[in-house]
């Protein structure tokens, strides 16, 4: 609470003249941080075309576009932070994974409607494998102070895309990924700073 008033200048008073309790204050820093993540990461997201394609720039977003709070993904600190005895909190982080991944089921579920991913793919699995593959390199690359891991997660992912496409599909994203493996570093060069 210290450092909420140092920041905003108001007195304990203002501040529960808002929020009832520090809980209710946490959940809301939560929603206005979750908002943006998910505002920075998925804008032009509609206009991409086919769902591979729409995977990709989601992934590749995540991986790429900075966040707009220091300290990185709100869902990952939060996730951490909120185990520990505040259950609204919990709830808000629970359900905002939920709909990270119903959000990029659907988009799986879209591509195997139009034939682009295989019909034997199940959306929910390759949804988690996504997010747990994306917030174990942001993880990873805040303590190796490096983008080197996260990277690597974008690689392995595109491979899982490659994975998942029907053959007609797959023989154009080999030709995009050969393009964009060429004109990306190697994870051994200079590290480059985590956001």
């Amino acid at each position: 609470m210290q450092d909420v008033m140092q920041a905003t200048g108001l007195e304990k008073g203002g501040l529960y003249r808002h929020f009832s309790s520090k809980e209710e204050l946490a959940a809301e820093a939560f929603r206005y941080a979750l908002r943006n993540a998910t505002k920075n990461r998925t804008d032009g997201l509609d206009a991409v075309g086919d769902p591979l394609d729409q995977l990709r720039f989601v992934i590749r977003r995540f991986v790429e576009a900075p966040s707009f709070l220091p300290g990185g993904c709100p869902l990952m600190n939060t996730a951490v932070d909120a185990d520990d005895g505040n259950p609204l909190l919990r709830k808000l982080v629970v359900d905002a994974i939920e709909d990270w991944k119903t959000r990029l089921a659907a988009i799986v579920q879209e591509g195997i409607r139009r034939r682009e991913i295989r019909r034997s793919i199940e959306p929910c699995r390759i949804a988690t494998t996504i997010i747990a593959t994306l917030e174990g390199a942001l993880m990873i690359s805040r303590l190796e102070g490096s983008k080197a891991a996260l990277r690597d997660a974008q690689r392995s992912l595109e491979d899982l895309l490659q994975d998942i496409a029907c053959p007609a599909a797959r023989k154009s994203q080999n030709a995009r990924l050969r393009a964009e493996h060429k004109s990306q570093p190697a994870s051994h060069a200079a590290p480059a700073p985590v956001q």
